[in-house]
């Protein structure tokens, strides 16, 4: 074994691995780059940045997620949206897996989940690849050097790019699979390389386990006032919605960019890095994040560079319309060194329309906020998942369907009973398509997205005069100082007014289709403030 720092007590034994050629436990991240480099993962780039591809996966494999089923799941997973592995289809993959690795040399990393002490989740993830190991280490919590010493995970992740699951044999779909198993509490990720699995996997245990807790485990940004956490704002949102962008806003403190709860004690993020979309990325708009690109230790994915001079094309999307990287907070000169805020002032919710119906920015009530949250509406960007090449108009309850195993009422009323408890305002903000859908229409500014945020946020917008939308029911400003009032107005930004109003019918009648489902299970306020 060699080592960055080994606990003694506590290698891999407890999972049953053995016969490894050899396994690096907790290398930091210089010692992970050259070892990503010397065995030939990828290359260093620009500023020390390591370029990699993914390979044959470019986005996360939804399909192919399951929870194994037993006694103690049966009635707490939502099973319409997990898939359920036997226990003996879970045995034999983990067998056959931890054969399929004798001989190898793997890297492991004992990192946690969780800025509060509180709920945090220890965790140790075994990996084929040296930049996997380097991608978490930035993604999760590190712990301090001396905290090694005495590590015992609550949670184990074993990523075997390599090996290709048997969907007889193993009871999966495909020779892609990503297993579960609460019981074990056990990850086994198989036959993919894209590295966000691995935090996903986490995310999604963390949304299991923290509800039994009282905590909200929410797949949001967050930010708070510079130097006054206790005026926090969460950001809802699927990938590409803009919740790396929006909360980096350079006149607030990025508590965190992708997954939060929200306990008794205020808002806490689960990671410790960011993992940024980087398609048309530029200097202009977004200078930190790409400033990223060419940080020491940045993983850099699926993005096209010249051989020889390794300049990075950000509009290039010949590999992938996903391509991302990868940093720990500590890059973003705003971020909180804690990863803590108080209780969130402000909810927000955002949605990527791509119809071009929805304002760029409304006020929701309580029981509108409830609605929209288990609505979920987006449109999935290209390429965060498998076979999504372009905008795609989707329900994903909670902003997060799936890596929810419980069912989205459960969410839900935690999310209510905290902003009641707590007074949050809430605003649901567009930042899809305008003057038309998506094909023709055009992107919202992210100039002014971000203003109308701002104005949220300082509590100007509240003070200001709003109509009510007559097929949405909630509220949007008439004005806000450096917007364009046309855009307030969306219906005005279509040449087509009556196409306008058979689009935004269209979006009422899925909007109500898909709500139907929650009705059984919901208040009285939710559902008066449906739509349709």
């Amino acid at each position: 074994m060699t080592e960055g720092r080994v606990n003694p007590l506590h290698q891999l034994d407890h999972q049953g691995i053995s016969g490894v050629a050899v396994a690096h436990y907790n290398y930091v991240e210089a010692a992970l780059v050259q070892a990503a480099v010397t065995r030939g993962e990828g290359r260093l780039g620009k500023g020390g940045a390591f370029l990699c591809s993914t390979g044959q996966f470019t986005g996360r494999s939804p399909r192919d997620k399951f929870v194994v089923r037993t006694p103690s799941t049966e009635g707490t997973i939502w099973w319409e949206n997990n898939a359920a592995m036997t226990p003996e289809s879970f045995a034999r993959l983990k067998a056959d897996m931890l054969a399929h690795v004798k001989g190898s040399e793997l890297f492991v990393q004992d990192l946690y989940a969780g800025a509060d002490p509180l709920h945090r989740l220890d965790v140790r993830v075994v990996t084929e690849l040296a930049w996997h190991g380097l991608f978490i280490r930035h993604l999760l919590r590190r712990p301090d050097r001396t905290e090694l010493d005495t590590f015992v995970p609550d949670w184990t992740i074993i990523n075997c790019p390599s090996f290709k699951a048997d969907p007889a044999r193993h009871g999966c779909r495909t020779e892609t699979v990503i297993a579960l198993n609460f019981d074990e509490k056990t990850v086994l990720i198989a036959n993919t390389a894209y590295a966000g699995e691995n935090k996903k996997a986490v995310f999604t245990v963390l949304n299991y386990l923290l509800p039994e807790k009282g905590v909200m485990a929410m797949h949001c940004s967050a930010n708070h006032a510079i130097g006054n956490p206790v005026d926090a704002a969460v950001f809802f949102g699927l990938s590409g919605t803009g919740k790396t962008t929006l909360s980096a806003s350079p006149d607030r403190t990025l508590v965190g960019d992708d997954e939060h709860g929200w306990s008794d004690r205020g808002i806490f993020n689960f990671e410790g890095g960011c993992y940024a979309k980087t398609i048309d990325l530029s200097a202009a708009a977004e200078p930190e994040i790409f400033a990223t690109t060419h940080r020491f230790g940045t993983v850099v994915e699926n993005m096209v560079y010249d051989p020889e001079t390794l300049d990075l094309d950000f509009s290039d999307r010949s590999l992938t319309e996903n391509t991302r990287c990868a940093y720990p907070l500590e890059a973003i000169s705003n971020a909180s060194a804690s990863g803590l805020g108080g209780h969130p002032r402000h909810v927000v919710m955002l949605t990527c329309d791509a119809f071009g119906v929805l304002p760029p920015i409304a006020r929701l009530t309580p029981a509108q906020a409830m609605y929209h949250f288990l609505s979920g509406f987006t449109a999935k960007a290209a390429g965060t998942e498998r076979g999504i090449t372009e905008p795609v108009p989707t329900f994903s309850t909670c902003f997060g369907a799936p890596f929810m195993p419980r069912r989205p009422e459960v969410y839900g009323k935690l999310l209510q009973a905290k902003i009641a408890k707590n007074g949050a305002s809430c605003w649901l903000v567009n930042t899809g398509w305008t003057g038309g859908a998506y094909g023709a229409g055009r992107r919202m500014p992210i100039k002014a997205t971000r203003a109308l945020l701002a104005a949220a946020l300082d509590g100007s917008l509240s003070a200001g005069t709003f109509r009510r939308d007559p097929m949405f029911g909630f509220d949007v400003p008439v004005e806000v100082p450096g917007v364009d009032r046309a855009l307030l107005d969306p219906r005005s930004t279509w040449a087509d007014t009556a196409a306008y109003d058979a689009q935004a019918r269209r979006l009422v009648e899925m909007f109500s289709k898909n709500f139907a489902q929650y009705v059984p299970f919901i208040d009285a306020d939710v559902k008066a403030a449906a739509i349709g």
